[in-house]
């Protein structure tokens, strides 16, 4: 029996679940430079109203994804950054390449010209799906960041619409 992946908008009711998987990535290593999950009022503050999506198999969640803006100046309006997060158990399924694609139709709907995302280098697989989704490399931050006292860096890669901003 062929199970069907569905992509619907982010509810604040899917946040249990969403928080869960952002905990997930957070236990990788590979995801992200926080230490904690974010309350559901930090999250939301911090990403934009829409473009914000579900990845659900059988109506039960199990990935997300969502831009946030990646400045307040009125010059970036069409700039956000991406967060896409699968359950561990769906991971290299083709799940998170369909998530990001519907993300990214849903982006330049809304007017969004540059996407990026900021990644580590040693998360090939996210890395890979990026660029398989029209990412491209544009640079290493070398040691931009810690975490756990360890500096880290992050491979950059954007996305620039060919039907947005010209």
């Amino acid at each position: 029996m062929a199970t069907t992946l569905t992509i619907a908008p982010l509810q604040e009711s899917h946040w249990p679940v969403v928080r869960a998987i952002f905990e997930e990535g957070l236990a990788t290593g590979l995801a992200t430079f926080e230490t904690q999950t974010p309350t559901w009022e930090a999250w939301d503050q911090a990403h934009r109203p829409d473009c914000r999506l579900v990845a659900q198999l059988e109506e039960q969640v199990v990935g997300w994804a969502a831009l946030s803006p990646v400045s307040r100046r009125q010059v970036y309006h069409g700039v956000a950054e991406v967060s896409i997060y699968l359950a561990a158990r769906v991971r290299g399924q083709g799940f998170g390449k369909t998530l990001l694609l519907t993300l990214i139709a849903e982006s330049e709907r809304a007017g969004i010209w540059t996407l990026q995302a900021t990644i580590f280098p040693h998360n090939h697989a996210s890395i890979a799906m990026h660029e398989a989704c029209g990412f491209r490399r544009v640079g290493v931050r070398e040691r931009i960041a810690q975490r756990h006292g360890v500096w880290l860096d992050t491979t950059l890669l954007e996305r620039r619409s060919p039907v947005v901003g010209g």
